[in-house]
């Protein structure tokens, strides 16, 4: 599986199944049709429950998302057997064989998972038929989902990685752990900024909770734009909480080690939770456009299968980004030197250390950062001058007091966020992270998120008065 290591190998032979070379054929059409009736059976179900409002259920709520699972989970093995049996080659390389097994735990894992939420809602329904719209509420659903997708995608990473890890125990020159210098700041300052740091995460964790939390008891907040406004706070907790904790014990305890398993974890969680926010910015600026460009259809556009297709697909892809960067990285062996010149294991910092090619990785990087980065901030730009054109074919203070109060904060948010990813990880860079790196990684990991309450949310009139309303219920 590496290259430069005789005794490893780049690729494997499936077998197949244990049948004979006449009946290949036969056997590729049967599960051909087995596999187009699972695609097809399962894509009406998703579709006749988005078409029709009387499915709009709790239980074909969960339906719809096995159907979507149980089409990529036979996905994940019927094309490549398919594919065998077809060209009689029996061959799959390394990083497939690894991607198949994470993704054929990870939907495996959401079916257990969402088999168990169908359960529970069946004993709601049965056995407290009463409480049953009281227990099975929207936001439990949407809970249950995330909580399946979140633990399934925990449970396939963990098994991968320490699969791919297998392969570089026999590789001498494969380090056990690495160390982050951390942030370029003196020793003696180092409680002085752990302290501002702690304060900064801190605020970042209570401040988008409260975001959530404003957002799921207010009726009146339940719109796309708050919608959208609640998955990305979430997804700022957690895009902090890959660095932060790590960073903060090390200047707590002036130990500068990670794992090896740990730095490919903390790779792939900044790479997912950071792809999450690029898609939701991109989601929020389509959100203003056709409220701002097209007022009277706007309920009729952003629907909920909408707003949910959204977030899905954002989650979908930013899974896929994250999970290509720490495979091929998992794949890299021969490091210089273990040492990192950053606060975290940042993959273009790790590219330089690895004395092996890395030019599939880097082509990676140009190419889903096309995709994750470059595709939607340019959707973004496209959005505003939509507005803007929209705004100027009638111009009045009111009207154009209306945009900046409600795209303003977001597009300095986007400049800043998109600005930082786009001049450290797309410019070709082939020297060393420098200081400078560092603290525009500070900025759009740390910063951002913890002004995420603040920009977006503590200086809109609809959450002050939200958070009004839960502190009069609350007295």
């Amino acid at each position: 599986m590496r290259r430069d290591n005789e005794s490893t190998v780049s690729e494997f032979i499936l077998l197949g199944l244990p049948i004979q070379a006449e009946d290949q054929d036969l056997y590729s059409a049967l599960f051909l049709t087995m596999y187009l009736t699972t695609v097809l059976g399962n894509l009406l179900i998703i579709l006749l429950i988005r078409l029709d409002s009387h499915l709009h259920t709790p239980m074909y709520f969960f339906l719809s998302h096995l159907a979507f699972t149980d089409i990529s989970f036979s996905s994940v093995t019927a094309p490549k057997m398919l594919m065998n049996m077809l060209t009689h080659s029996q061959s799959i390389s390394y990083t497939g064989c690894v991607s198949q097994v994470y993704f054929f735990l990870f939907f495996g894992s959401i079916d257990s998972f969402l088999l168990t939420s169908m359960a529970y809602d069946r004993y709601v329904a049965i056995c407290h038929p009463l409480h049953y719209t009281m227990i099975m509420n929207q936001n439990l659903c949407v809970l249950l989902v995330v909580v399946s997708w979140v633990l399934s995608n925990a449970c396939g990473l963990v098994h991968s990685l320490l699969l791919a890890r297998l392969i570089s125990l026999d590789n001498e020159s494969t380090v056990s752990e690495f160390i982050l210098l951390g942030i370029p700041i003196r020793a003696e300052d180092q409680g002085l900024f752990s302290a501002l740091i702690l304060a900064m995460y801190l605020t970042t964790l209570l401040g988008n909770l409260l975001i959530i939390l404003l957002i799921r008891l207010d009726s009146h907040l339940h719109t796309p734009m708050y919608f959208f406004l609640s998955h990305l706070a979430f997804t700022d907790m957690s895009f902090s909480s890959a660095t932060a904790p790590k960073m903060l014990t090390n200047m707590i305890t002036h130990s500068h080690f990670i794992s090896y398993a740990g730095c490919i974890s903390q790779v792939y969680f900044f790479t997912f939770w950071g792809s999450i926010d690029s898609f939701l910015l991109t989601s929020m600026a389509y959100d203003r456009y056709v409220a701002i460009c097209h007022p009277l259809h706007y309920t009729i556009i952003m629907s909920q299968s909408l707003c949910v297709l959204l977030v899905v697909t954002s989650w979908t892809l930013s899974l896929a980004n994250a999970l290509v960067h720490t495979l091929l990285l998992a794949c890299l062996s021969h490091f210089r030197n273990n040492t990192i010149p950053h606060y975290f294991c940042d993959l273009s910092a790790l590219l330089k250390l690895s004395s092996s090619d890395t030019t599939v990785n880097e082509m990676a990087i140009l190419l889903l950062g096309t995709v994750v980065i470059t595709l939607p901030f340019i959707c973004i730009l496209v959005s505003y001058g939509h507005i803007g054109a929209t705004i100027m074919k009638a111009p009045s203070i009111k009207g154009i007091y209306k945009a900046l109060s409600t795209c303003g904060s977001h597009l300095c948010v986007v400049s800043l966020y998109y600005g930082a990813i786009i001049g450290l990880y797309l410019v070709p860079s082939y020297n060393n992270t420098n200081d400078k790196d560092v603290i525009v990684s500070v900025m759009y990991g740390l910063v951002t998120p913890m002004l995420n309450p603040f920009i977006y949310s503590l200086r809109n009139r609809d959450m002050k008065g939200a958070l009004k309303n839960i502190l009069s219920r609350t007295k």
